[in-house]
């Protein structure tokens, strides 16, 4: 009998905000995954960049965090959450990637997304942050390995959808 796979995606702080401004090509990848019977996820630490936004924001960024908190359920983005011992290994995940040199000074929610998707065992990040596009693969399963975490793979929006055609 075959093993029942998992359709999983989890998205970055920065897709909610895209479909909540309508971004054509995220709005694609959007409806096409969920037609596609994808679950798509948001990380802890994606939902509160989200949150902080709606409360620090400029006046674009609070209305487009705020429109975007107000329909995750609607627009079928589930949040997920760790107990405490992960978000303690997503902290030092982040500033493992930061002292690699992986991630620049100042991304370390951008390691603890990816730790935190790790550990929910979702096998790809759905970003349009080029901070986690532009880490070498290789490089980045070696610290996944390292921390005894699954592989992510950071994957834009847009190729993604690309590649199902």
């Amino acid at each position: 009998m075959a093993a029942t796979i998992k359709k999983q995606l989890a998205l970055d702080a920065n897709v909610p905000l895209d479909i909540a401004d309508n971004h054509s090509g995220i709005l694609e990848f959007h409806q096409e995954f969920l037609k596609r019977g994808y679950e798509l996820w948001i990380a802890p630490t994606a939902l509160l960049e989200i949150h902080v936004l709606s409360e620090k924001g400029d006046a674009r960024e609070k209305s487009l965090a705020l429109k975007a908190l107000s329909n995750l359920l609607a627009w079928r983005i589930t949040p997920f959450n760790l107990n405490s011992v992960g978000h303690g290994l997503t902290q030092i995940f982040a500033e493992k990637l930061i002292t690699k040199g992986l991630l620049p000074e100042g991304e370390c929610h951008d390691g603890m997304i990816l730790a935190e998707t790790a550990l929910a065992e979702i096998p790809m990040l759905v970003t349009s942050d080029s901070h986690l596009l532009d880490i070498e693969e290789t490089d980045l399963k070696i610290q996944f390995d390292e921390c005894g975490l699954s592989h992510v793979f950071p994957v834009h929006p847009v190729r993604l959808l690309r590649a199902l055609r």
